[in-house]
Formats: C-alpha cells, sequence, structure tokens
C-alpha cells in the first residue's frame, strides 16, 4: 500500500469514529460537498506552506476536522507526494490474502533464481597480492 493511501485510510478512520462519538461533527462530516479526497488535498496544502516535515497526529487530525467543519474552505491543488504514516492499519483479509500471495510469488522468484544460477559456471577473480612497504 502506498503511503498516501495509507495516510488517507488513517484519517479517514479518525474521521469516521470521532463522527461515531460526537453527533455535532457528524453532521459536518456527513456533508455531500465534503470528501476525503479534498481533506487530503488541504492537508497537503497546509503542510507544504507550513515549510515543516513533521506534525504530531493532533495536528493533521485538527486540520482534517477543520475541513470539514469549515463551509467555505479553500482545498488548494493536488499535491504529488508521498507520506510517511507512523501508525499500524488493520488490513481486511482480502488484503492480508493478496499480500500473502505476493510474498509467496517473490520468495518462489527468488529460490528459482538461485536455483539457476547454481547450474552456471562461476568466474574465479584473481586476487593481486599488494606488496608492503617491507618487501622492498
Amino acid at each position: 500500500m502506498k503511503g498516501t493511501d495509507h495516510f488517507k485510510r488513517t484519517i479517514q478512520m479518525f474521521l469516521e469514529q470521532r463522527a461515531a462519538e460526537d453527533e455535532l461533527f457528524a453532521k459536518s462530516y456527513h456533508n455531500p460537498a465534503k470528501n476525503i479526497d479534498d481533506c487530503v488535498t488541504y492537508i497537503l496544502n497546509y503542510v507544504q506552506k507550513s515549510g515543516c516535515n513533521g506534525f504530531s497526529d493532533g495536528e493533521i487530525y485538527g486540520q482534517a476536522i477543520h475541513y470539514y467543519d469549515e463551509n467555505e474552505i479553500e482545498v488548494g491543488k493536488p499535491i504529488q507526494c508521498q507520506v510517511v504514516v507512523n501508525h499500524v492499519v488493520e488490513l481486511t483479509e482480502e488484503e492480508k490474502q493478496e499480500a500473502r500471495r505476493k510474498a509467496v510469488a517473490q520468495y518462489q522468484q527468488m529460490e528459482l533464481q538461485k536455483l539457476q544460477n547454481r547450474n552456471k559456471p562461476t568466474v574465479k577473480k584473481e586476487t593481486q597480492v599488494q606488496p608492503s612497504l617491507f618487501d622492498f
């Protein structure tokens, strides 16, 4: 999973939990004019304008809530970037199976290459001994 997708999922999970706990925020969160993609774009533009590279969870979550609470907010232009998230996201069973399938395929490919390379003749390199100062 790409970092930005992970970031989007983390923000969305936080917002859904917040909406479940806070009825007032739930109304803002279910506004049809708002969506998670624009929310992420708004956050990324906020981060870019700040010039900082690291933020606390509370600061980023606060910007996500701010996006949904404000009716007239400038989202900004989409930014092409990679976001690093230091949270663990639980994978669905389908995602786990897909990751397992890819890992097995990668392992099989590596083992196949080992078998193919084992039968190839190896080229021996001649080692040159460097003379020391005491040899002169």
